[in-house]
C-alpha cells in the first residue's frame, strides 16, 4: 500500500494562494496579497493585491512608505467581491492588515476570521477587529508548529 503524502490544510492552500497573487504586485515597498474563502473553503470568493488602479501605470506614485498611492490587496478584494453581506467569509492575508483596510474588511460583513503571515509596522488593526468580534490570528506553517 504506497503511503500517502500530508495533505496540506486549507489554511495553508489559502495562504500560499495569497502569497502567489501578492507577486502580481507592482508596489516597490511591499507586495501583498489577500484571498476572501466561504467559512467551509469551498469558494473563493474573492482576491486582490496591492497596486495601482485599472488602467493608470502599473507603478508607485509616491515614494513615500505607507503613502505610496497603491491600493491595498485587502482594498482591492473588498471591491472585487460580489458575496452578499450574510455569507461567512474567512480572509487570508500574507501581512496584517492596516486599520483602514482592517475597517473595509469589516464593512464587507461577515467576515468572521482573518489569518495573516506577516506583522505590520503597525499592529492597531488588532484591537479594531476585536472590537468588531473577527478572530484575528497568524498563521502558522504545519513545518513551523514541528
Amino acid at each position: 500500500m504506497q503511503k500517502l503524502e500530508k495533505r496540506p490544510s486549507f489554511e495553508e492552500i489559502y495562504m500560499t494562494f495569497a502569497e502567489q497573487i501578492a507577486r502580481r504586485s507592482t508596489c516597490k515597498r511591499l507586495q501583498v496579497g489577500t484571498v476572501i474563502t466561504s467559512t467551509d473553503y469551498r469558494k473563493v470568493l474573492s482576491i486582490g493585491y496591492n497596486g495601482n488602479a485599472t488602467g493608470l501605470p502599473n507603478s508607485c506614485d509616491r515614494e513615500e512608505p505607507g503613502n505610496c498611492g497603491c491600493l491595498h490587496s485587502e482594498e482591492n478584494a473588498v471591491i472585487n467581491c460580489d458575496a452578499p453581506r450574510y455569507v461567512e467569509k474567512y480572509v487570508f492575508v500574507t501581512h496584517l492588515p492596516c486599520v483602514q483596510c482592517a475597517k473595509r474588511l469589516i464593512n464587507l460583513g461577515n467576515v468572521r476570521r482573518v489569518v495573516y503571515k506577516e506583522d505590520y509596522r503597525i499592529r492597531d488593526s488588532v484591537q479594531v477587529f476585536n472590537q468588531a468580534g473577527i478572530e484575528i490570528r497568524q498563521f502558522i506553517s504545519t513545518e513551523e508548529q514541528t
